[in-house]
């Protein structure tokens, strides 16, 4: 479904997500219009390895320390693109945030497309976190082409997002680590 360019709804270990092939812009405009989130504010990606989000993009000393450390897991890094990576989820942008869930499933669906996917909670933005699938079906029933079913998220809430784009870390999204395991993690 992915590579016909689906939309669908995925289990992860902190929420399900609205996922699509990230190198399709047509399915990533689908999200946005789905999600009815705004057309400036990227989507995050996930990614099944180190090794693909290196291909996408550069990364600093500390941003290898947290992925090595936290992947998988419930960390989104945000970092400068490489120049060849492009996607209507970067809304434009020369950043770009991603993380390698810490669910078999999400993470064979990813490996399975063999390409990065988006990676945005299965909500409308501002809705309810979907936790469950019931979540995901009361608010997108009839607009995701599927909803692959794993019951509840492990977690149950955002995975937490650090911006490593400059000579620190800034934490943007407190979440599911606390920006205290992230400095432990650096020290």
């Amino acid at each position: 479904m992915l590579r016909d360019g689906g939309v669908i709804a995925l289990p992860t270990d902190t929420l399900y997500a609205l996922s699509c092939n990230a190198r399709d812009d047509a399915a990533v405009q689908r999200v946005y219009k789905i999600k009815t989130r705004e057309q400036g504010k990227p989507l995050p990606i996930f990614v099944p390895d180190l090794a693909l989000a290196e291909d996408i993009a550069v990364f600093t000393p500390s941003a290898r320390q947290l992925a090595n450390r936290f992947w998988p897991g419930q960390i989104t890094i945000v970092l400068q693109r490489r120049p060849g990576f492009d996607s209507d989820a970067l809304a434009g942008g020369d950043t770009v945030a991603l993380r390698v869930p810490d669910h078999d499933l999400a993470r064979a669906v990813v490996e399975a497309l063999d390409a990065p996917v988006t990676a945005t909670s299965a909500n409308r933005s501002s809705g309810r976190d979907p936790v469950s699938p019931e979540e995901v079906l009361r608010q997108l029933d009839g607009e995701v082409d599927f909803l692959l079913d794993a019951g509840p998220c492990p977690v149950g809430f955002a995975s937490t997002v650090v911006d490593c784009t400059g000579p620190e870390l800034h934490v943007t999204r407190q979440g599911a680590l606390t920006e205290h395991s992230l400095l432990n993690a650096l020290a």
